[in-house]
């Protein structure tokens, strides 16, 4: 359990994320993982990462079990600790040296989303859902990685239902680089590190740098923005409030961004 990085191929690291039930990260998981791709990313050997997933789904958000627990002894510890966790995760991915690939299977919900909005390519599989279910878990975030997956209309209308889009579609919409069989999901996220890594590893490198330097929206300072909202509704009862009334319906993972 955790995260482990392994280099099956040259120039590609590996980074699984395994955090069964459902991949809900606690806060040291969520720093775990930006350790993990921050190290690859300084790697001179690598040059490009692929982010996959053990499990019943891709990534579930925020533990929310372990955030109930602080708040129930009084304490909001674990809430600052998952914003700043989840902050430092996507900036990881964001900003790692080389490019990353998302490998997603089944859900990718709430901080899921703050993760592949920030990778460089996805390719997912065919059971493969993504959506933000934060107003149903008394929480708020990540629109700002959402709208990079979806036109922003769209965005909005899945952010207030609470909605997943699926892997098709997201391909439809251009964010997804392929759609495969789940039996096949790491090999085709392998395939394409592989064809990225056979570039100069130094101009890959500048070629990450300069796109992020072009993207329009500054997704750090977005997405933080975000998050003091997520804090509000937590000290103000909110949060609580949905969080008590809240059912999971079919099936889906308990999760918040």
């Amino acid at each position: 359990m955790g995260v482990s990085t392994s280099t099956p191929d040259k120039g590609v690291a590996v980074i699984t994320v395994d955090f069964p039930p459902v991949n809900a990260l606690p806060v040291q998981g969520w720093y775990d993982l930006a350790d993990a791709v921050r190290a690859a990313g300084h790697d001179p050997g690598i040059r490009c990462v692929v982010l996959t997933a053990t499990g019943r789904g891709f990534n579930a958000g925020v533990d929310i079990k372990e955030m109930q627990r602080d708040t129930a002894a009084g304490g909001h510890g674990i809430l600052i600790g998952a914003n700043h966790g989840c902050a430092e995760a996507f900036s990881a991915v964001y900003g790692c040296e080389v490019p990353v690939v998302a490998a997603v299977h089944g859900f990718c919900l709430g901080g899921g989303i703050g993760l592949v909005g920030n990778a460089d390519a996805i390719v997912a599989s065919e059971d493969a859902t993504f959506g933000l279910p934060e107003l149903d878990r008394g929480a708020l975030g990540a629109a700002t990685h959402l709208a990079r997956l979806v036109p922003q209309h769209l965005m909005r209308a899945l952010y207030y239902t609470s909605r997943t889009a699926t892997a098709a579609e997201l391909h439809a919409h251009g964010s997804v680089w392929k759609v495969v069989p789940r039996a096949q999901l790491l090999d085709a996220a392998r395939d394409l590190a592989q064809e990225i890594a056979q570039k100069d590893g130094s101009l890959l490198r500048l070629a990450k740098a300069a796109l992020n330097g072009i993207d329009p929206v500054d997704v750090r300072r977005s997405y933080r923005f975000e998050q003091g909202f997520t804090f509000e509704a937590n000290l103000g009862g909110v949060a609580d409030r949905v969080r008590d009334t809240f059912g999971t319906p079919h099936g889906a993972p308990d999760t918040e961004g």
